[in-house]
């Protein structure tokens, strides 16, 4: 009877272990994903939930341009502005062609209010204007990409207050545009 107890108690104890073992290596196989190292570094360094990371390449895209300056008509890393980078990005990251200045890309969105943006979505400011006069990429957790006349490309949130008072509008690519565009 004790012979039997001690050899259940071992194989228990060797399953547990063994259960335990996998377990360990699916959290390091985890950790070491290159996927998923990027977006623990790329939700660190700009400040967005790291669920929220799920593009890597909009993320690595982004990064490649922080710092930037701005200019005005510009479209290269010596300077470019907000509608010519939001441009780049929809056409490297997501190989779609949109128009080049922000007022002609709301044209091309369905409006979303703010709490209902996505990655990937844009945003649209009206800044001491009745127009729109900017525009940027949403990354998630009321973050988004954009290029500032005053910092050049950063990352800045929808709640600070310059940027909550001129907010206009979100807007996703309406898909029908999106496939005309990528057809042309």
């Amino acid at each position: 009877m004790i012979k039997k107890f001690l050899l259940s108690t071992i194989i228990v104890l060797c399953v547990l272990s063994a259960a335990n073992a996998q377990t360990k290596t699916k959290e390091s196989t985890k950790l070491e994903d290159p996927d998923n190292l990027a977006s623990q570094y790329f939700s660190q360094v700009m400040g967005v939930a790291m669920d929220a990371t799920s593009n890597i390449k909009l993320y690595k895209f982004i990064y490649e341009w922080i710092g930037t300056p701005y200019r005005f008509g510009g479209n290269t890393q010596k300077g470019i502005d907000c509608s010519a980078f939001t441009k780049a990005i929809y056409d490297k990251v997501f190989n779609t062609t949109i128009l080049r200045n922000s007022r002609d890309i709301f044209s091309m969105v369905n409006p979303l209010p703010k709490d209902e943006l996505k990655e990937g979505d844009l945003v649209f400011f009206k800044i001491k204007s009745r127009s729109i006069t900017h525009i940027g990429i949403y990354l998630g957790d009321n973050r988004f990409a954009h290029a500032s006349s005053t910092r050049g490309v950063v990352i800045s949130n929808l709640n600070e207050p310059y940027y909550s008072r001129y907010f206009y509008k979100g807007g996703r690519i309406v898909e029908g545009l999106k496939e005309d565009l990528i057809e042309e």
